[in-house]
């Protein structure tokens, strides 16, 4: 299984590896990212896969919330099934 975490706002160092420390505590693997920075406006797309995660997504979606409001970020983590019921209507 997958999700997708995404991350936007004001950019400071430490973003990428703050969110990947994260997800390896929770033994989320991150498979592929995409960022960019617009003036001084931070923007990732984060692909990671929870197939071998030691806890519940939910808490994984909890604790990258908690960095996001820590940071003053929006991070928004998805489970692919989202996508996937989406893609099916």
């Amino acid at each position: 299984m997958k999700a997708v975490i995404t991350v936007i706002g004001k950019d400071n160092v430490g973003i990428l590896a703050k969110v990947s420390n994260i997800c390896a505590e929770y033994n989320a693997n991150v498979i592929e990212v995409t960022q960019s920075v617009m003036q001084d406006m931070f923007a990732m797309i984060m692909m990671i896969d929870i197939s071998d995660m030691n806890a519940d997504f939910v808490i994984l979606g909890e604790k990258l919330d908690e960095l996001g409001k820590d940071l003053g970020l929006s991070i928004h983590t998805m489970h692919q099934d989202i996508f996937d019921s989406m893609h099916r209507i």
